[in-house]
């Protein structure tokens, strides 16, 4: 393992953790809390990618840092760029005590009035729901905090998104704003299996003196991890997406198997307290369309009856191929039939139409081929 890799990463610290860091590096106790300022300021609202970038901190206090610490980001290894613009970026990050270097997948989707990226919380994931690609690679590891908010530094750099930043190429962007607006955890993982590190990256994220992301523009997405909605209601309070996929206990326990743990009526229950507790407006409701399983009328009217009573909107999701699936996608005249039962019914129900499916970057699509080491 290189020198590099055994020092402590400054992104992902808190104010406090910051603070105590750099206190560890002789700054006087005096200058300590400027210097906390000066070092959140250069990391979140700067993007800067090395000390010697922080030209308002002494020459011999960035080189001490530099001996001490690091910022580094994780290593580009392979960018995709679909026809319809999304970008895919396969990362890796380097590796971590006896482990090894690991990859996973993020994916930028820019529209004409936001550009939102698709953010990773695990390599691999353990839940296997039985349509997702992700499902099939087995769980290697939680990605720390310093990895997740890694990821959307990362996109805003090479989006030309920082302060004094121009985009290093030609890409399609939102017409005005910024070019990354929006987060969504919904890449590689089960993000509420990873509540620690998530709740800290997303609160860096939400920070106004940090990447300063509204509530209502970051949305966490979970299969139905009871327990940590409620924590994410009263510790995070983001917006919430459910990933649903079915009406009935017996088809979702086949679908999304955590259902088995946490079944319909627990998980139900949760998202009518939510907007309660975080303040949220509504509860995003993903629905992923599969022929011949979840896509008739009855499925739609069941639909409609569970969520009676939740502010909720619901995505209806064309199921996205991959190598292997046993699964098809309903067809259009299927789903838009779907979608018009809801809607007739007080639900809005947008179809979700396949960004970056070229590219293996649509939803569910996510995977990489690291795999767990085993120590003897």
């Amino acid at each position: 393992m290189s020198l590099e890799h055994e020092k402590t990463c400054l992104i992902g610290l808190d104010r406090s953790a910051l603070a105590a860091a750099i206190g560890s590096a002789d700054v006087p106790v005096k200058q300590l809390s400027m210097r906390t300022k000066q070092i959140w300021h250069w990391l979140y609202h700067r993007g800067a990618s090395s000390f010697d970038e922080m030209l308002n901190l002494s020459k011999d206090l960035r080189a001490t840092l530099a001996e001490k610490f690091t910022i580094s980001m994780p290593e580009i290894v392979d960018e995709q760029i679909s026809n319809d613009g999304t970008r895919k970026w396969l990362l890796r990050f380097p590796a971590r005590g006896a482990g090894a270097p690991v990859e996973v997948e993020t994916v930028y989707i820019p529209e004409r009035d936001r550009g939102t990226l698709c953010v990773s919380s695990q390599v691999g994931c353990s839940l296997t729901c039985t349509f997702c690609h992700t499902g099939t690679q087995k769980m290697v590891r939680n990605l720390e905090a310093s990895e997740i908010l890694g990821q959307i530094l990362l996109a805003r750099s090479q989006l030309g998104d920082f302060e004094g930043q121009e985009a290093p190429y030609d890409l399609i962007a939102p017409l005005e704003g910024r070019k990354l607006s929006n987060i969504v955890m919904m890449g590689m993982g089960e993000p509420l299996f990873n509540f620690e590190n998530v709740k800290q990256a997303l609160l860096i994220a939400l920070d106004d003196s940090g990447l300063c992301f509204s509530r209502r523009r970051i949305t966490l997405s979970t299969s139905g991890v009871v327990p940590n909605i409620f924590r994410t209601a009263e510790e995070i309070r983001c917006m919430l997406a459910i990933s649903l996929h079915a009406t009935r206990d017996e088809l979702r326990d086949v679908l999304v198997p955590i259902n088995r743990k946490y079944p319909l009526e627990t998980l139900i229950d949760a998202c009518r307290k939510y907007p309660t507790i975080s303040g949220a407006r509504r509860i995003t409701f993903e629905y992923v369309m599969l022929k011949d399983v979840n896509d008739s009328l009855r499925d739609a009217r069941e639909l409609v009856e569970l969520l009676q009573g939740i502010p909720s909107k619901v995505n209806l999701i064309p199921f996205n191929p991959w190598p292997g699936s046993e699964y098809q996608c309903s067809d259009e005249k299927t789903i838009d039939r779907f979608s018009e039962y809801l809607a007739d019914r007080g639900l809005t129900a947008p179809i979700r139409r396949p960004r970056g499916r070229d590219i293996l970057a649509a939803c569910g699509q996510l995977k990489s081929e690291s795999q767990r080491v085993k120590l003897t």
